[in-house]
Formats: C-alpha cells, sequence, structure tokens
C-alpha cells in the first residue's frame, strides 16, 4: 500500500494522543470519528491547522468505512467495541491499528483471527511497551542467552487511576462502568507483550493455561467517599472490580508467567518488566540487571545495597539495535518514544507489505487473558484454558514477525 489515508475511530484521550503521532510522521489523515460530535471536530481542527486540510468528519463508523478517501483506520475507542470495529474495519477492506484493552470473549478472539485469515488485510495490534527502550533491550539480552534459560517472567499494570475513573462520568470515559460491573484482569497487554515476545508466544511456545484471583475492591469506594463525597449516584455504588488480581499462566515449554492488575489503591507507576532465567534476571520497577555468568565479579546477596539502578550501564553493549538507531535519529513522540516507534513499523509495514511486529495472533493471544481471568476469579480460581489461536502453527514457529 503505497497511498496510505488514515481515519481514526475514536478521539478521546489515547486517540487525540495517538493522533499527534501519526501527525508529526506527515502521514495523510482524511477522515475522523467519534460518537461524540465535538470530539470529532476537535480533532478535525487540529488536523486542519496541522496540514492545511480538513478530514471529514463522521459520528458514524459504518458511514467512515464506505469512504473511498480512507484505506486504513486506527482504532482507538472504548475497549467494548474494539474488536467488533476492527472486525468491520477489515472486511470493509480497510487496513487496522487497534489499539490495546482486554476482550470481552474468547469468541470475540476467535473471530478477529478469522476475519483476518479470510480477508488478509492488513492488522496490528498497537501494543506500544514492546517497543520500550528497556523491554527491548533485554528481549536483545535474551536472544543473545545472556541471562541463560528463562524460566519465568513477571509484570504488571501498576497505574493508580482512581481520579480517572471516579470522573469517568464527567469525562466521558470507558473504564468507569467496567470498574462497576466486571472483576478481571482487564488492562493485560502492556507487561503480557514485551513477556511474549521474550518467550516465543505463538512463535515457537504458547500459553496453556491460567489461574486469576481477585483482591476485594475498596480502594475506589474509599477515593470517592473522600474525594468527590457530592456524587450520591458513586458513593453508593458497588465496585465490583477487585483492587489487585494475580494471574498465574503456564506455558507450553515449562516457564510461568505472574501478571497483576493494581489500579485502585494509591502507588507509584510500574510496569513490573521482570525477566529470571538460569543466569541472570532484569526488574523493571528498580531498572536492574543482575548477572551469574562472569560478567558480574561475585554472587553478592547484598546486591541490592550496591547495584540497583544499574541496567544503564549495560547500554552500551546490549542496546537493541532498533533504539541505537532510534537514539541517532532523534527520539519523538509519548510514552518516552514508544509511540512513535510502533507507528513507524506499522506504517513501514504497510508501504512495504511486511509482517505486522504486533500480529492478529498475538491480539487474540493477549487480549483473551482479560475473558479468561473473568471467568476464573467468578470460580474461585479455577484452572482456565487458554484457546491456541494459531491452531498449531506455533509449533513450527511459521507465524513470522519482525521484532
Amino acid at each position: 500500500m503505497k497511498d496510505i489515508k488514515v481515519a481514526f475511530i475514536g478521539l478521546g484521550g489515547r486517540g487525540d494522543s495517538l493522533l499527534n503521532v501519526v501527525l508529526s510522521q506527515n502521514e495523510n489523515v482524511t477522515a475522523v470519528c467519534d460518537l461524540y460530535a465535538d470530539r470529532a471536530e476537535k480533532a478535525a481542527n487540529k488536523v486542519e491547522e496541522k496540514t492545511g486540510k480538513r478530514p471529514i468528519e463522521y459520528t458514524d463508523y459504518k458511514e467512515l468505512l464506505k469512504s473511498d478517501d480512507v484505506n486504513t483506520v486506527v482504532v482507538s475507542c472504548a475497549w467494548e467495541d474494539h474488536v467488533k470495529i476492527a472486525i468491520d474495519a477489515m472486511r470493509a477492506g480497510k487496513a487496522v491499528a487497534l489499539e490495546v484493552g482486554g476482550a470481552y470473549s474468547v469468541h470475540q478472539c476467535w473471530e478477529l483471527v478469522k476475519t483476518y485469515e479470510e480477508t488478509r488485510v492488513p492488522f496490528m495490534f498497537l501494543e506500544n511497551c514492546c517497543f520500550g527502550r528497556r523491554e527491548l533491550m533485554v528481549l536483545n539480552m535474551v536472544e543473545l542467552g545472556v541471562f541463560g534459560k528463562i524460566v519465568h517472567c513477571a509484570g504488571g499494570y501498576h497505574h493508580d487511576l482512581r481520579e480517572e475513573i471516579a470522573y469517568g462520568r464527567e469525562n466521558r470515559h470507558y473504564r468507569l462502568r467496567n470498574y462497576l460491573t466486571r472483576n478481571c484482569e482487564n488492562y493485560p497487554t502492556h507487561e503480557l507483550g514485551p513477556i511474549a515476545k521474550v518467550l516465543g508466544i505463538n512463535k515457537g511456545n504458547r500459553m496453556l493455561s491460567l489461574t486469576a484471583t481477585a483482591s476485594k475492591a475498596e480502594g475506589l469506594h474509599d477515593y470517592v467517599l473522600r474525594k468527590k463525597s457530592d456524587d450520591e449516584f458513586l458513593c453508593n455504588a458497588q465496585v465490583n472490580q477487585g483492587d489487585v488480581v494475580t494471574t498465574v499462566i503456564k506455558c507450553a515449554n515449562g516457564e510461568t508467567i505472574v501478571l497483576t492488575l493494581d489500579t485502585t489503591l494509591p502507588r507509584f507507576y510500574s510496569r513490573g518488566f521482570t525477566v529470571r532465567g538460569t543466569r541472570g534476571m532484569y526488574e523493571e520497577a528498580t531498572d536492574s540487571i543482575f548477572l551469574d555468568n562472569g560478567e558480574d565479579s561475585k554472587f553478592d546477596w547484598n546486591w541490592r545495597a550496591n547495584k540497583v539502578g544499574n541496567a544503564a550501564d549495560y547500554t552500551e553493549k546490549y542496546e537493541h539495535p532498533i533504539w541505537k538507531k532510534y537514539i541517532e535519529e532523534g527520539v519523538q513522540g509519548g510514552h518516552d518514544g514508544m509511540d512513535y516507534l510502533e507507528f513507524k513499523f506499522f506504517f513501514d509495514a504497510l508501504r512495504n507489505d511486511k509482517p505486522m511486529p504486533v500480529d492478529v495472533y498475538d491480539a487474540a493471544s493477549w487480549m483473551a487473558i482479560t475473558a479468561l481471568s473473568e471467568v476464573s476469579i467468578a470460580k474461585g480460581s479455577a484452572p482456565v484454558e487458554i484457546p491456541d489461536f494459531t491452531e498449531g502453527k506455533w509449533l513450527r514457529g511459521v507465524v513470522k514477525e519482525e521484532l
């Protein structure tokens, strides 16, 4: 695809941020769509100010998909509509860049995969953390064998979102209704994406089963009573989403993964990215590396006292080639440059008919964790099977990727 004509579907906070990234890459944004006309108008104004051309405004995405002025869509609307719109877009022949979020059923994930396999319309899952500097450096170290054989990985969405959730009605944000009615690992892909790359998920390995356990829900209610006591509805509402959800995943090659959702208690931000191997480890919370392969002078049980925060010492030797080039060219965009990189790879794959670096099988496998965790929690942390969305192709590693 040479003449890319991009439309945005969903222009809340995340959609607006991604629009900035795409405009910074001088891509042709021809249409914008949101259920709220004022958001679509605001986005159209931004595009016109940046490019001198005004995109067509829509409030109905199905009308947008009929347009010949669009051949690529960025889906960044509320979680509930992600998969449906992506499927409709592929059936309309529009390439898809799908923003992250968990699925509401396993059936949705199968439909996403089947639609792609039937249409072969380009599809990429916008998991920006797969393009993070440290995540890619650690991936490079794993591929070079620095950590030995990988045994265990962990990660989390540790992000205090109490204010955002509590003001969901005022800000027309989807998280509030989800927290009131669901109880699951609702946002697994920031941590799972980089881990899946490390473990070769769908490329010679796969996730077999999970158990999920949710704590009680107290944090959001306490916050509302103290910070928003005039909101009678929310003060009396029952929050269903547990404050901390822990999901344990078993992989075909024997590794384990622990995911943690932690968004309604006071805390610092972290994705908790942790990789454990027979020769060493990386821990994101302290940005630290420990190696027992000759690079460290000795095994030091007091390691935390003198080696916390040492990952930067390894960048010269192990920086991923993608980031070496990126730093030379100049890091741009949001989320420490990750957003810019993911779209750079997306548009490059579109123009040159390359495999997408985060593909439909990744999307289905990672998004399914939300629906499956909901089932496990409802059944008292019961084990739940994770489907093989590649239908056996993972065994030969024939589901290709760029990263």
